[in-house]
């Protein structure tokens, strides 16, 4: 592998998009470093010190840029929820799945993303704004949003702006650089963010042997698990009938479809932590009392057996549905009869849909248990603190290790390292060299 990077600097194309990666990545992290204006550092300081949960887990996920709530505090979550909700809807609505089909629907397709994240982005910016300063008792981050009109439009509009800002910056290593550019930004932010996370949490924690050893376990098994269930493929066979024209025959060879346990990535994670963030966002709108106080705990610190296990069950659901919509959007049984490809002891069509429905139903299973304990591990670290440590007990990235690298965390980290590698390794193939992933 090593000689195979040496490969890749000492050839001028691989060499310029690599330096291209790494310098969009520094004007990601310089922009995350840019507050929006009236932001209250004081407030922000004891939101950070006083709060984890989900502030810890967005903030890390935005790269550091949500503790400075800077002008790119949205990250491109909005972007990737507006994503989602299409691919969704695709199946569900005649005209999309038509447009995908016809020539030009993808791009077309990829604008509506585009209109769809400007309102989810509007969104975002409101609703952490109102979730902070609840979570902050009350304490505004940004004193007079909401009722001085200007200042509220100013930030909302600064914080779209920015979502849409580092979306481009995605795109462009996407299209110039190496690997895929949402990932790679997401993944420059996961990274820059531990650091800090893991002095925090030995510095900041009563036990800092027994955390740091907590957090090395977290990363050799996470690490294990992630790449065990994220490269597990079952191979479906496939033959393709012969076909004889004139003396030529053609056909008749054999293949198979590779169906990855854990065909959805992180995207359940994602999404199931947008869902279970409403009940905070809307008990805000009520008055003080016992029950907003009660859901604000739960839902916006992330603290309690109800959380987890709301958090697991979506999680779980997510990701069967999501593996249901992609498989169905890649119309394989229709493909195989097309192409004269059939599955041994499978009649073609809808019979072959049904098959590779209820194969990758199965293999999902493993890999939606796997997502659910990935995204519960917080929790599970955070049982084992108090009952161990019962008067010693810290909440947030001070006091669990899980938390230095989330579960979704994790999973991005690896994902983007194996799917740069192997985009690297393709380009050098190209070339001429030889593989350095076995």
């Amino acid at each position: 592998m090593i000689e195979g990077l040496r490969n890749a600097i000492r050839l001028p194309d691989i060499r310029n998009k690599i330096l291209f990666t790494l310098l969009i990545v520094v004007i990601y992290q310089f922009a995350a470093h840019v507050p929006v204006v009236g932001v209250d550092r004081d407030a922000m300081r004891s939101l950070i010190e006083n709060q984890g949960g989900l502030f810890g887990v967005l903030n890390l996920l935005s790269g550091g840029a949500l503790a400075n709530f800077s002008v790119i505090a949205n990250g491109v979550y909005p972007y990737i929820t507006a994503s989602i909700i299409l691919q969704v809807l695709t199946p569900v609505i005649p005209q999309l799945e038509a447009m995908t089909k016809e020539p030009g629907g993808k791009e077309r397709m990829e604008s509506y993303t585009y209109y769809l994240a400007v309102p989810f982005a509007i969104l975002q910016s409101i609703s952490q704004v109102q979730i902070f300063s609840s979570l902050n008792n009350g304490q505004q981050i940004i004193p007079g949003f909401g009722s001085d009109i200007l200042l509220t439009v100013t930030v909302v509009i600064t914080m779209t702006a920015g979502t849409m800002f580092a979306v481009w910056l995605g795109n462009l290593i996407t299209e110039q650089g190496i690997g895929n550019g949402l990932s790679i930004i997401i993944f420059s932010g996961i990274v820059s963010s531990a650091p800090g996370n893991l002095q925090r949490l030995l510095t900041s924690s009563t036990q800092p042997i027994f955390q740091l050893l907590m957090f090395l376990a977290i990363i050799i098994i996470g690490v294990i698990g992630v790449i065990m269930v994220q490269e597990g493929v079952r191979r479906i066979p496939v033959q393709y009938g012969k076909r004889v024209r004139g003396r030529r025959q053609y056909g008749g060879a054999s293949t198979h479809i590779p169906l990855k346990v854990n065909s959805v990535g992180m995207i359940p994670l994602i999404f199931a932590q947008s869902i279970i963030t409403f009940p905070a966002l809307i008990v805000g709108l009520f008055p003080d009392g016992p029950l907003r106080t009660s859901i604000t705990t739960t839902f916006g610190q992330q603290q309690g057996g109800i959380y987890w296990v709301t958090f697991f069950l979506l999680v779980f659901g997510f990701t069967f549905i999501y593996s249901d919509i992609m498989v169905g959007n890649q119309n394989l049984s229709e493909n195989l009869q097309r192409n004269g490809g059939f599955i041994p002891g499978i009649r073609p069509g809808k019979n072959t849909q049904v098959y590779i429905s209820r194969v990758v139903r199965r293999i999902t299973l493993v890999g939606a248990l796997f997502l659910g304990i990935i995204a519960v591990t917080p929790g599970i670290v955070d049982f084992i603190n108090r009952f161990l440590f019962p008067t010693e007990f810290v909440s947030g990235t001070a006091g669990n290790a899980a938390l230095v690298l989330s579960g979704s965390g994790l999973i991005i980290v690896v994902g983007v390292v194996i799917d740069t590698l192997r985009q690297l390794e393709a380009q050098l193939v190209m070339r001429n060299y030889d593989r350095f992933m076995r």
